[in-house]
C-alpha cells in the first residue's frame, strides 16, 4: 500500500463515484434525454466527463453529433434529463462511507465536498447523517469554470482556509484528477467507474474505498466497504 508522504489538514471528496454510486443512473439520464435528438452516448462518454458542468458536458456532446444547441435546447435536454435521473435514481452510499467520513471529522481533518452537481440536487442525494460532515460544498452551480479547470478545488481550500498543499483529494474520474492536481493538491483516484489507465493523472490510485482510510488514517479503516440503500 502506497503512503502519503506528508500530513493532510483536509480532505476534500468528490460525490458521484466515490461518496454516492450514482453514474450508472446519470448514464441512464443522459441516455435518455439524447435519444430524441439522435444523439447515443455510451457509459464512457458520461463517466470521462464525471464533475464537469452540466452545459458544458451536454454542449460537447451535442457538437460531437454536429447539433449547435441554442438556450432553449439546451435547457430543455437537461429539464428532461433531471427528470430522469429522478425518475430512475435509488440512492446508494456505499456502506462504511459515513464512519470513515465521521472517524476522519473526530481525527481532526477538516473535510470538503466538491462535485459538479447543482446544490438543490446534492441536498437531496446526501442524506443530513453526511452532509453535515462536511465544512463546505462547492458545487457546480458556485463556480464560474467547472472540472478540470482548477477553480473548484482552489475555492474549496480558500473556504476551507487550508493550504492547497495540506488538502487530500479523493476522485473517480480524469477531470476531476486534474482539477485537482491543477489547484495544487495531492489526489487519490479509486476506480468504481473508470479502469486504473484512465486515472493515471492521480497520485495513487486503489481500486476499493477501503483502501482510501489505510492510505490516509488507519485508525479509520474499515473493511468491505460496499453498496447500502440509505
Amino acid at each position: 500500500m502506497k503512503k502519503l508522504s506528508f500530513s493532510p489538514r483536509a480532505i476534500i471528496f468528490d460525490m458521484d463515484g466515490v461518496i454516492v454510486d450514482s453514474m450508472p443512473y446519470h448514464f441512464i439520464a443522459w441516455y435518455e434525454a439524447l435519444r430524441p435528438w439522435g444523439v447515443r452516448v455510451s457509459c464512457f462518454d458520461v463517466y470521462a466527463k464525471e464533475g464537469e458542468r452540466w452545459d458544458k458536458t451536454l454542449t460537447g456532446l451535442l457538437e460531437k453529433e454536429g447539433i449547435s444547441p441554442d438556450e432553449e435546447t439546451m435547457r430543455k435536454i437537461f429539464l428532461d434529463r433531471k427528470k430522469i435521473f429522478e425518475k430512475y435514481f435509488k440512492r446508494f452510499i456505499f456502506k462504511g462511507v459515513r464512519e470513515f467520513l465521521s472517524c476522519l471529522k473526530t481525527k481532526g481533518y477538516v473535510l470538503g465536498l466538491v462535485t459538479g452537481t447543482p446544490l438543490p440536487e446534492v441536498r437531496k442525494i446526501l442524506p443530513a447523517g453526511i452532509r453535515d460532515i462536511f465544512a463546505c460544498f462547492i458545487t457546480g452551480d458556485r463556480v464560474i469554470h467547472g472540472k478540470p479547470h482548477p477553480e473548484p478545488y482552489v475555492k474549496a481550500a480558500r473556504s476551507l482556509g487550508i493550504s492547497p498543499s495540506e488538502c487530500v483529494v479523493v476522485e473517480n474520474a480524469p477531470l476531476g484528477i486534474r482539477s485537482a492536481k491543477s489547484a495544487g493538491m495531492f489526489c487519490i483516484a479509486v476506480s468504481t467507474s473508470l479502469p486504473k489507465e484512465y486515472l493515471e493523472e492521480a497520485d495513487i490510485i486503489v481500486e476499493r474505498l477501503e483502501d482510501i482510510a489505510g492510505i490516509i488514517d488507519k485508525r479509520c479503516k474499515r473493511s468491505g466497504i460496499q453498496k447500502a440503500n440509505i
